[in-house]
């Protein structure tokens, strides 16, 4: 399942306390690097996979592993009364804080520490939740796909955004040399942080792409699944009701 991988590869931590401490440790430059590593395309990915979500008129959103917030900021556009960034990294969640507040829509957004595993909200109290390349640093990724849903309102939907391993060329060979040379190279000179940029590209190679992922998202309990390949296979986007 990919649980194995993780950034630092210690034997005496967790893949949870691992990747926190990943995030806390590159926050500060998270941003620069996300979009100049994905070209600015993740942008464009996370806008196709809002308008997933505008049949569904979502009023009160959750965005899991929110970073420094960007999804939750794209999810705006869906007119929500309340959005709740969830992340394990407090480091993260600062970073997006100031974003909110300078954006004025910290009203609106609120960012939270939490843990994909293991949420604090009631059951059935959100109308949708978002994942953005969040769910492969799950320690278990059944165990947060099952907690996600408990929150979620029945006929609730729950869409995840993550990277796939694309199989066409040159998309494929142009994502595995960037993966394996450019990623981690610019990471490690800009963020100093090696292992965190070397950890991304094995991440997405450990995780269960495709209809395994669906197959996943099915056993744990959602209904309707649609995936849908966005960047030429480089990403995927999953939703699913409850």
């Amino acid at each position: 399942m990919g649980t194995k991988v993780k950034p630092y590869k210690k034997e005496e931590s967790s893949k949870k306390e691992e990747v926190e401490e990943m995030f806390d440790n590159i926050s500060g430059k998270y941003d620069f690097l996300n979009h100049f590593l994905s070209l600015g395309i993740d942008k464009i990915w996370r806008k196709k996979a809002i308008k997933l979500l505008k049949p569904f008129q979502p009023k009160v959103i959750m965005d899991m592993a929110t970073g420094t917030g960007d999804f939750a900021i794209e999810a705006l556009k869906l007119n929500p009364e309340r959005v709740v960034g969830v992340d394990l990294s407090n480091g993260m969640l600062e970073v997006g804080r100031k974003k909110m507040k300078k954006k004025s829509v910290d009203n609106i957004i609120e960012m939270v520490q939490g843990d994909s595993e293991n949420l604090t909200y009631e059951d059935n109290t959100f109308d949708a939740f978002t994942v953005g390349f969040g769910v492969r640093n799950f320690q278990n990724l059944e165990a947060g796909l099952s907690e996600m849903l408990r929150v979620l309102k029945p006929g609730g939907v729950g869409l995840v955004l993550e990277f796939s391993k694309p199989k066409k060329f040159p998309v494929k060979q142009y994502f595995a040399f960037h993966s394996r040379y450019v990623i981690p190279t610019i990471g490690k000179a800009i963020s100093k942080d090696k292992a965190a940029y070397s950890y991304l590209p094995e991440s997405v190679a450990a995780f269960p792409e495709g209809q395994d992922f669906v197959n996943i998202m099915t056993k744990v309990g959602y209904r309707d699944i649609k995936s849908k390949k966005v960047g030429g296979g480089i990403a995927m986007i999953y939703y699913g009701l409850k």
